[in-house]
């Protein structure tokens, strides 16, 4: 059963990687030569793999903005299509992902910063979430010390 659960897990996660792949080159021109680079490998929590349901979203920020203190409950696997984005998870310093950058959040992880880093152009990510159950994708408002409001 467990292995079972796994490869359900590693199928999900291809899946993902694969739509990550077509949304970052489509459209696409015709090249003699193919590159392939790992973007982020992590280990992933022990999650209930009959119930795995992946969710990807699209988030635009607009020059300047920036999101509130948040949490997610599953797992997020994140990549920057366009400008950049500063992001910071409780416990975690600070950083700056630039296009083509990938970025992983654990599930609960209190999401201090999520804002674009620049004042002058709008910033893309592609968020991945793979949840092992029903809930909301986002918990907001959430106080910076770790608890709800």
């Amino acid at each position: 059963m467990i292995r079972l659960r796994r490869w359900r897990m590693l199928v999900v996660a291809g899946l993902s990687f694969g739509l990550l792949s077509a949304a970052q080159n489509a459209p696409s021109r015709q090249t003699k030569e193919t590159a392939v680079r790992v973007a982020l490998r992590r280990p992933l929590p022990m999650m209930k793999g009959d119930r795995l349901n992946v969710t990807v979203l699209e988030v635009t920020y607009a020059p300047g903005a920036a999101s509130s203190p948040h949490s997610h409950p599953c797992p997020v696997i994140g990549y920057v299509v366009s400008g950049a984005v500063r992001m910071q998870v409780k416990g975690e310093p600070e950083a700056v992902y630039k296009a083509g950058d990938s970025f992983f959040e654990p599930a609960n992880g209190v999401h201090l910063i999520s804002a674009n880093a620049s004042s002058t152009e709008p910033a893309k990510v592609i968020a991945y979430f793979l949840c092992d159950h029903e809930t909301e994708l986002s918990v907001a408002p959430i106080d910076p010390t770790g608890g709800s409001q």
